[in-house]
Formats: C-alpha cells, sequence, structure tokens
C-alpha cells in the first residue's frame, strides 16, 4: 500500500477524478479526427469551464474556481492523458494570455474580458513571440505610439498559440526606448481594423491552431493597456514561472502516455512465440522510461511545493523544464521503438507525441536559453 501523498488532498483527488471522466469523455475519443483536421469543436471550451478547468486558479468574482499549483498539475496531465498536445494548448491558452489582465490589469479591464473568457464564451492568447525575438523578449520591436486616447500599434508576432481564432490578445508592445524598460502589454481585440492573422502549419500540435499575427495601424484604447506603462517586462517575467512549471507537469504527463502505451503493446504483442514483454531488453526499456518519469515528478511537485510557500526558484524551474522535456523525448522515441512499425503509424498516441516533444524543448524558453538562464541563478 501507497504512503498518502504529502502534496495532494481530498479536494485534489476529487479534481483529478472528475478531469479524468471530462477528458474520457469530452477529449479522448475525438483527438485523431481532431488532429486531421487541424482543431476542435469551440465549444470544448464551454464545456471544460463547466467542470471548473479554464476557471482555475482564477478571482472568483470573475467565474474563477479557488485551486493551487497541485490543482493546475491535475489539469495539465489529465489532459495529456489524451495524448493531444495540440487539443491541451489551445484549450489552455488562456492560462498564459489571461492572469497578465488578473494580475495588472484595471477593475473595469478584468470586468469585461475575463468572465467572457472563463465562462468559455471567449478565447484568450498571449503574444509576445516575434519574427526576429523569441526567448529574446527584451529586442522586441513591435511599437505602440500613444495619440490622445489611444495606441497605433504597428508589427508583427509569430508563432501564437490559438492566434487564429482568439477574441482577446495579450500583446507585448514597445511604448518606451530600447530594452526590458521600454515594455507594456496592450489587450488587442479580434476585428480591431489592422489587425490580421495568418496560419501556420507545424510538425505537431494539430489540433492547436497557431498563427502569425500582424498589426497595421491598429488603434487600441488606452483603457486596454494591461499594467502600468513601460512596466510590461515584469508582468510577463511573473508568467513565466507558471507556464513552465504546467509545461512541465504536462510533458511528464505525456511521458506516462508513452509509458502505459509501450507496457500495454508489449504485453499484447506476440514475437517468436511469447509476448514482447518477456524481453528482457524491453523490460529494461521500460524501467528507464520509469526511472526518468518518477525522478521528473519527485522534482516538479517539490518545486510546487516551493512555490506555493512563496519561494521563486527561478533556476531550479528552468531545470525543470529542461528535465521534463529531455524525459519525453526519451520516452516518446522508446514508445515508438517498442511499437515497431505501428508506432510510425498516423493515429497512435506515441505518434503523435513524438511529432510534438520539440515544440516543447522550444516553446516557454529554448532548451539553452533555460541552462544559461540557470547558470546565471546560481552564479556560474
Amino acid at each position: 500500500m501507497e504512503a498518502p501523498s504529502p502534496y495532494y488532498t481530498d479536494s485534489h483527488e476529487a479534481f483529478r477524478a472528475s478531469m479524468r471522466r471530462f477528458v474520457a469523455r469530452e477529449i479522448a475519443p475525438h483527438v485523431d479526427a481532431w488532429d486531421e483536421a487541424g482543431g476542435f469543436p469551440r465549444d470544448l471550451y464551454r464545456k471544460a469551464a463547466e467542470v471548473g478547468l479554464l476557471g482555475l486558479g482564477f478571482p472568483p468574482e470573475y467565474g474563477g474556481v479557488e485551486g493551487d499549483l497541485f490543482h493546475a498539475i491535475i489539469a495539465a496531465q489529465e489532459l495529456a492523458r489524451a495524448g493531444s498536445g495540440g487539443v491541451s494548448a489551445s484549450l489552455m491558452s488562456h492560462s498564459i494570455g489571461a492572469p497578465p489582465i488578473a494580475r495588472l490589469g484595471s477593475a473595469a479591464l478584468k470586468a469585461r474580458v475575463l468572465p467572457a473568457i472563463l465562462s468559455g464564451e471567449k478565447i484568450s492568447a498571449l503574444a509576445i513571440t516575434e519574427p526576429d525575438a523569441g526567448s529574446d523578449v527584451a529586442r522586441l520591436r513591435t511599437s505602440a505610439v500613444r495619440e490622445g486616447g489611444h495606441y497605433r500599434v504597428n508589427g508583427a508576432k509569430m508563432f501564437i498559440t490559438s492566434g487564429v481564432r482568439a477574441d482577446f490578445y495579450t500583446v507585448a508592445v514597445r511604448t518606451g526606448g530600447a530594452g526590458m524598460g521600454g515594455i507594456s502589454l496592450l489587450l488587442l481585440e479580434r476585428g480591431m481594423p489592422g489587425f490580421t492573422q495568418q496560419p501556420l502549419k507545424k510538425m505537431g500540435w494539430w489540433a492547436s491552431d497557431t498563427a502569425a499575427l500582424s498589426f497595421s495601424d491598429v488603434r487600441v484604447p488606452v483603457e486596454n493597456l494591461v499594467g502600468e506603462e513601460n512596466q510590461g517586462f515584469r508582468g510577463i517575467m511573473a508568467n513565466f514561472n507558471g507556464e513552465r512549471i504546467g509545461m512541465a507537469a504536462a510533458c511528464n504527463g505525456f511521458s506516462q502516455v508513452c509509458l502505459d502505451e509501450a507496457v500495454s503493446w508489449a504485453r499484447a504483442r506476440q514475437t517468436f512465440g511469447k509476448p514482447l514483454i518477456a524481453s528482457q531488453v524491453i523490460r529494461h526499456k521500460l524501467v528507464d522510461m520509469a526511472m526518468r518519469i518518477n525522478a521528473t515528478e519527485a522534482y516538479l511537485e517539490s518545486l510546487a511545493w516551493r512555490v506555493q510557500q512563496g519561494h521563486s526558484p527561478v533556476a531550479d524551474i528552468a531545470m525543470l523544464k529542461n528535465q521534463a522535456t529531455a524525459t519525453m523525448a526519451f520516452c516518446a522515441a522508446e514508445a515508438v521503438q517498442i511499437h515497431g512499425g505501428m508506432g510510425f503509424m498516423r493515429g497512435t498516441k506515441v505518434e503523435r507525441i513524438y511529432r510534438e516533444v520539440k515544440v516543447n524543448a522550444i516553446g516557454g524558453g529554448a532548451e539553452e536559453i533555460m541552462k544559461d538562464l540557470a547558470a546565471r541563478q546560481m552564479g556560474f
């Protein structure tokens, strides 16, 4: 009998059971079709809101649901059970687009947009990356010039999740001088004249719409400023710790799916007159996967606990993100290998996850950036 977890309460386990039912009922049966179609029905946002997923961690007065970092970890890992990172990414794009509004936005702005996002009526996206500025946020060039009661926005964004059909875009813009001190956050809205979206085709995350955004003299009301002018860099950085922990949780969830699928296949597949799992080399592969998953999960939970105690272990979170993506890469490769030819076929979870490894190793801070961030934080 396993000892009770020091991190998860009855509330967490009840939420886990609810999420598992939701994923099994509303997502898992459809992921193959949604992947091939390049998207999922917009109604899924409303269904996710009804089970408390979209509102998790947001203020109750705007339709949010009370929850801590461990509830967020559960949500990420239960969504991963469906085996489609694209569905998870777009369905939860508000988890990076809306927090700056909740933390920094004016009371009027929060009251206007958050209830619609958290109910699933509207979709939220975050737009920071540019064609010439990815992990180096301080180099972004999209400009916002104040003209009376509006900002005039010009520039472009790239690789934006939910970029095609979002309604609200939390956009990083340059309102001041060079460097991190001249960055602000503005809320742009679908339909603003001069604001266009171009869909992008990808290696993985097929069910997630991803877009390049273009701004040509877009007039944005000053009321859509999120936080203070030229203080947006802080808001962006505050987002990163939570985003990276969430990504690490999801990656380890996908790693667990790879292990589960590999075990199931190895038990069912007959080779040379016996189950594949009877081969010592296959069992060793499975143990190697489990070893990495367990180590990553322990690191994840210990860091989540530290964050909830008020700490900000930036270096460890950066290293955790890298460890989780490396674990996912290893487990996906081994699971495909164990599946043999079937692992190369569309319609299997392991094939889809294998295609989605790299986006996790790049998005939210590329591996090389994470290593350098950790090194600087540790004084190296």
